[in-house]
């Protein structure tokens, strides 16, 4: 007998017979999940190896590993972007990469699973070693991707919260003499608005909750999420203001690698089934809660109370000046102790010095307009369920709501935090110099438009001009931040939120599809898989003659088939194809279809490389999901990032309500399929409808 240690049997750059394992994910569940288990099992039959891969996609787990599987296995490969479990593998050689490596190295992952070190279960060597076996990079890409999992689940707190409460005080509301805006007690809207608080309340808490979720798994999420609401809580620790989300960050953190560090502690065998679910929870969550209170809420109420001291004595300085400082601290933690010590030192003066809280006023919307002004001028460079906050943002901003910008603010602090200052910084010199003045507690242009604010065209100034710098500081920053030491996480928050989190639309092979992710688009099938020719003959031969409806459940048929298409340019092209599947009657509007197509092609192109483009659209303008294929014998230029004209294009049209499983279903089929470099050549040279038919009904 062997030990596990020991390399499996015929092991080496020329092993053969090895019986291998994997699993794929990506955060969206589809482009890249079917690609790297496409790449996996072709180099591994390739390499003489037999490869079963479970993928773990947005329609669920398919060709799921046995216990059996595992027995026999002599090594597992999990080439995921999310969190997989690893418990069913201990004991085997388990080899931890990203989704990317599986479609980009997949024989240097089958080499060097066969000397990975065995997984002994949490804490093992195996259970963080990367690919390449560089603790530091794997441990930022372990905090990125925490960090996401939070705010992931944050953000519907966010825009439910925040648009609850603006909706509730703009038809609600009730004007009063000084300008302000009040809703009575007892009424419709106050309920609503109450609602509205509710959401705001737990958003914090949730995302500290789910970033120790993230590290600690389930054990760590109730010490996470009362650590969180510990930290908004300023009064548990003698402060006028909680930690916000930046408290809420670190007791995430905190929480989620207590958990861990308990779980490494050996304990008597009879105490091990009641670990997870008593034990380990109550001690973390102990042991958190106090730390908090009595170690770091102290120096949060030390600095509430300091800052505070200090900007009384600021008064009557230059206005300038002033107006930077408090620009500066609202925009800095949005509902933390810097930025509540700021509103309510304005607050104090509103009866004596209104000019204060009008500095504040204007600084208070800039970071939400700003953000959302950000998704607006490159939407490339954030994913569609960002834009969608961004546009929330917008509105919260409208409404003096400075959390309608956390989301971005945690997700990239090093680049959103800054670029929010700045914006705020100049917002409150611009009040300050035009002595704006503000009559209320509140700010944002609703306090504008209600009248509580002297110098109107002012204020609308400092506000326009704030935002406008925090929307152009926050794309600059990103885009210079993508050759520097943020580029990882930034391409990993183009792509997706992390594990269960809310997903936005589908990635395919890095393209955005419905996105316009910003992340550099991969290429497909960049590591050429290595089919033989006997085996492409023998794929060719035993192809049957599909029924209409095998071919992608009917949304393709000979009436969206073109054998060879008239257009010699992109948007063309496009016309051209939407004409053709308005054919099948399942297009209402062609113009509209073309229009949506075009808008997805604004956001990102839909040129994969390797001579293949998939144009889209979700749109109204169709009745019912209708797919076309299109040949180019010249090619047709669509911007793919290796260079190659699209010469196999399919155009993939769905309606709003069809948008999800189906949407997804499709796309995930031609992932797989297109990674088949036999597939794409039996495709190119197809001759007649017929023969098309034939090759595409290999796609199921």
């Amino acid at each position: 007998m062997t030990s596990p240690a020991d390399p499996p049997t015929a092991a080496g750059s020329s092993g053969q017979g090895l019986k291998l394992l994997a699993v794929t994910a990506c955060p969206t569940g589809i482009a890249h999940t079917y690609m790297a288990a496409e790449k996996l099992s072709q180099a591994a039959e390739s390499l003489g190896h037999r490869m079963k891969v479970e993928t773990q996609g947005s329609i669920g787990a398919e060709n799921v590993l046995t216990d059996n599987d595992v027995s026999d296995a002599d090594g597992i490969i999990i080439a995921a972007d999310k969190d997989v479990d690893r418990s069913r593998f201990v004991g085997k050689r388990v080899l931890v990469v990203g989704v990317a490596e599986g479609v980009h190295n997949p024989e240097r992952l089958i080499e060097q699973v066969q000397s990975a070190p065995v997984y002994r279960g949490e804490g093992s060597a195996a259970a963080g070693a990367g690919a390449s076996g560089k603790a530091g990079a794997k441990e930022r890409s372990t905090t990125y991707k925490a960090l996401m999992n939070g705010v992931s689940y944050m953000i519907p707190f966010v825009v439910v919260g925040g648009l609850l409460i603006a909706v509730s005080l703009a038809i609600g509301g009730t004007p009063q003499a000084d300008g302000g805006l009040v809703i009575p007690d007892g009424s419709f809207w106050k309920h609503v608005n109450d609602i509205g608080v509710i959401g705001f309340t737990l958003m914090i808490p949730i995302l500290s909750g789910y970033i120790a979720y993230a590290i600690g798994d389930r054990p760590a999420l109730v010490p996470g999420m009362i650590g969180g609401w510990i930290a908004n809580t300023g009064a548990l620790y003698d402060s006028k203001s909680g930690a916000g989300f930046i408290g809420a960050i670190v007791t995430g953190f905190l929480a989620g690698y207590l958990v861990l560090a308990i779980k490494k502690v050996k304990v008597p065998k009879f105490v091990q089934p009641i670990m997870p679910i008593i034990v380990i929870p109550i001690v973390a969550t102990t042991a958190l809660g106090l730390f908090f209170i009595y170690v770091i809420g102290k120096p949060i109420s030390w600095v509430f109370e300091n800052l505070t001291g200090w900007l009384g004595g600021l008064t009557g300085t230059s206005a300038a000046l002033l107006g930077i400082i408090l620009g500066l601290m609202i925009a800095f933690d949005m509902g933390g102790p810097v930025n509540k010590t700021a509103f309510l030192f304005g607050a104090g003066l509103v009866s004596k010095n209104p000019e204060i809280m009008g500095m504040c006023a204007a600084a208070i919307p800039v970071p939400p307009l700003g953000q959302g002004l950000a998704t607006l001028i490159r939407r490339k460079l954030f994913t569609e369920q960002e834009r969608e906050t961004g546009l929330a943002a917008l509105f919260m901003g409208f409404f003096g709501i400075t959390e309608g910008a956390i989301p971005f603010a945690a997700a990239r602090p090093a680049r959103v935090i800054p670029a929010n200052m700045l914006g705020g910084a100049v917002a409150g010199a611009i009040a300050g110099l035009a002595a704006v003045k503000d009559s209320v507690p509140h700010g944002g242009p609703i306090v504008a438009v209600l009248g509580a604010v002297g110098g109107v065209p002012m204020f609308f100034v400092a506000v326009v001009i704030g935002s406008v710098v925090t929307g152009v500081a926050t794309v600059a920053f990103m885009v210079l931040g993508k050759g520097g030491a943020g580029a990882k996480a930034d391409a990993a928050a183009a792509e997706a939120p992390e594990a269960g989190a809310p997903a936005p639309e589908p990635v395919l092979a890095g393209v955005g599809v419905g996105t316009g992710a910003g992340s550099a688009p991969e290429r497909v099938g960049a590591a050429p898989a290595r089919t033989s020719t006997a085996t492409a003959a023998t794929a060719t031969a035993t192809i049957a003659e599909p029924a209409e409806d095998e071919v992608l459940s009917g949304h393709l048929s000979a009436q969206t088939v073109s054998e060879q298409l008239d257009a010699d340019n992109k948007d063309a092209a496009i016309r051209e194809m939407a004409a053709m599947l308005a054919t099948t009657g399942k297009v209402a509007d062609v113009d509209g279809l073309v229009r949506a197509a075009f808008a997805r092609e604004d956001q990102g192109t839909t040129g994969l490389g390797e001579e293949i483009a998939i144009p889209h659209a979700k749109t109204d303008a169709v009745t019912a999901p209708v797919v076309g294929f299109a040949r180019s014998a010249e090619g047709i230029e669509w911007g793919s990032l290796d260079g190659t004209k699209a010469k196999l294009i399919f155009m993939i049209s769905v309606p709003q309500e069809a948008a999800g499983d189906e949407h997804l279903r499709i796309l995930a089929l031609l992932s797989r399929k297109l990674m088949d470099t036999g597939f794409r050549e039996r495709l190119t040279a197809a001759e007649g409808k017929p023969e098309i038919l034939r090759v595409l009904g290999e796609i199921k």
